[in-house]
């Protein structure tokens, strides 16, 4: 049986997919565009993985792909230093309680759209009220970066954003971004699975660096950041589960048929 490692993409892989599968095979990996049907039960404790989460749960749970995701109170238990507002972790039930203004998303995964709600009547009522979600104070940013983290340190950066518009480019190496990242990690030790995506910005009011959000590194968008890089990180995000490092194994998404066995 083969051992060379698989780099898989869903049908309709977007550009951040199609970069990292330059690279992957680059690299000399088998890379393959897989169905929902049949999933191929050859490729199992070799395979790696970028695509939502619909298409990598099935991966992960057919091939037990171990699928690292941040905590979902990461922000919630940061101090204010690093996030530059109050962010609670609550439940969608009580979010929908809300009578002012505030930020609301998905705790982990695009349930339903993130954004400001002038309170909350208009959050999604099909959804179970036991969801959790972060809900935060609105702040606004007038640049957004983002951080493609590997065992605590960043190794690939990109900005995304000028004042809520995507708008992406390269960062230099002394960036100051990177500089805030540096210390976010510092803080973090431990807090972070080893591969994991960490947006920061500066904030409008004030000037200061904060946390945005944190991510799942096999689904996130590159911009223009090195994909090279970008794909370290995203193969220890989601590959074998006889891969996991011990300190990794508590941030792994929880997916039927996903073993991660030593």
């Amino acid at each position: 049986m083969s051992t060379r490692r698989s780099f898989l993409l869903p049908p309709r892989a977007t550009t951040t997919g199609r970069l990292l599968a330059e690279a992957a095979a680059w690299r000399g990996m088998d890379v393959r565009t897989v169905p929902a049907e049949p999933i191929p039960a050859d490729l199992r404790g070799r395979a790696h993985l970028y695509g939502g989460e619909r298409f990598a749960d099935a991966m992960a749970s057919a091939l037990d792909v171990a699928l690292l995701e941040p905590p979902l109170d990461l922000l919630p238990a940061l101090p204010a230093y690093f996030t530059g507002r109050h962010v609670e972790l609550i439940t969608l039930g009580q979010a929908r309680r809300h009578r002012v203004p505030r930020f609301v998303k998905p705790a982990a995964g695009k349930l339903f759209s993130a954004g400001v709600r002038p309170d909350g009547t208009g959050l999604p009522t099909h959804l179970p009220a036991e969801l959790p979600v972060l809900s935060a104070e609105p702040v606004a940013f007038a640049e957004e970066y983002r951080l493609h983290v590997l065992d605590g340190e960043v190794r690939a950066a990109s900005r995304y954003a000028l004042s809520g518009v995507l708008d992406s480019a390269p960062l230099p190496p002394r960036h100051p971004a990177l500089g805030f990242g540096a210390e976010l990690m510092d803080h973090l030790v431990g807090g972070l699975p080893g591969a994991v995506v960490v947006d920061i910005g500066i904030l409008s009011d004030s000037g200061r660096f904060a946390v945005v959000e944190a991510n799942e590194a096999w689904f996130s968008n590159s911009y223009a950041a090195d994909a090279d890089r970008v794909l370290d990180v995203v193969l220890r995000a989601a590959g074998p589960g006889h891969d996991v490092r011990d300190t990794d194994r508590r941030f792994v998404r929880r997916t039927a048929g996903c073993v991660t066995t030593a």
